[in-house]
């Protein structure tokens, strides 16, 4: 009974080795598809196929739903930001309003003139290079 047992285990054994060995000897993407046309020694080969990894439907869904929730949020955030300005541009005296309104007016104009100063730099620079 135990060299029964014994034969039948060195066997299954046996046969699970030769099987796994078949299933290496085999590239990873090579079949009918990846074969050469003229045999072994060929330089023309067939194109392989590109196999990229799909992402599951469900996970394009989620991702697609937290870019909406995202962008829900970056408007809500805009839109109590700039009541916030509003609320306390009105808190202030005249003289204080006026000032603000001309300091985003230098803020506005400092950024047209930083924003000139870069696209000339880049254009010099890109003409220099051109050929």
């Amino acid at each position: 009974m135990n060299r029964i047992s014994f034969r039948q285990l060195i066997i299954t054994i046996l046969i699970f080795v030769i099987f796994i060995s078949f299933c290496d000897a085999q590239p990873v993407g090579t079949g009918p598809v990846g074969r050469t046309k003229r045999g072994f020694f060929s330089r023309i080969f067939v194109k392989k196929q590109n196999t990229g990894v799909k992402k599951p439907k469900s996970a394009s869904q989620v991702k697609k739903e937290k870019e909406k929730k995202d962008k829900i949020k970056r408007e809500a955030n805009a839109k109590s930001s700039s009541e916030t300005q509003k609320r306390t541009h009105k808190l202030q005296t005249p003289e204080v309003q006026a000032r603000m309104k001309q300091n985003q007016k230098d803020i506005i104009e400092r950024e047209k003139a930083r924003k000139k100063k870069t696209s000339e730099s880049t254009r010099k620079a890109r003409q220099k290079y051109k050929k």
